[in-house]
């Protein structure tokens, strides 16, 4: 349990995820920019100071290339218990989030998303690859490569210095 599996893909851009809405989202379409991609939830103990600090994030660096990719995931106590329109709505309406909000996912387990077997497999931690919880962060660079894995306790803006890093990289 919590083992890294080995993926065939090399690059976040190679994959497909669906939107709030179930259309496809091929993740190429973010060639060239830093992304921050973070598993959330509505009904977390940390969702207030991570959503408000991620629109803070996004606002102060979208027009330098950087973009948040929001993943609901109910895998945690059951904390996005809607849809996946509903995570999207709450997000938006309550925290004005203006970067894309997709369809809900499952983060471990054998059905975890693709997307999130790459990502564990990029930047596993000293107990294994496994999510531990809500708002884990992954920074990954222009070229699609993880930078690096933040667990929950690691606020959105105690990271601005390596986003401001990976910015800067040509």
């Amino acid at each position: 349990m919590g083992a890294s599996v080995s993926v065939p893909e090399r690059s976040v851009h190679e994959f497909t995820v669906k939107d709030s809405s179930g259309k496809d989202v091929n993740l190429s379409i973010y060639q060239g920019k830093v992304l921050l991609l973070v598993n959330v939830a509505s009904k977390c103990g940390f969702t207030e100071s991570n959503y408000t600090q991620l629109t803070e994030l996004y606002r102060k660096y979208k027009d330098q290339g950087f973009e948040i990719l929001a993943f609901p995931c109910n895998q945690f106590l059951y904390q996005e218990p809607g849809t996946s329109q509903d995570a999207h709505d709450f997000a938006c309406t309550r925290f004005q989030a203006e970067y894309p909000v997709f369809q809900k996912v499952r983060v471990n387990g054998q059905n975890a998303a693709p997307l999130y077997k790459f990502l564990k497999a990029s930047k596993p931690t000293f107990l294994g690859s496994r999510i531990k919880w809500n708002f884990t962060k992954f920074l990954v660079s222009k070229d699609g490569i993880v930078i690096d894995r933040y667990g929950t306790m690691v606020t959105p803006l105690s990271i601005e210095k390596d986003i401001k890093k990976a910015l800067e990289k040509a």
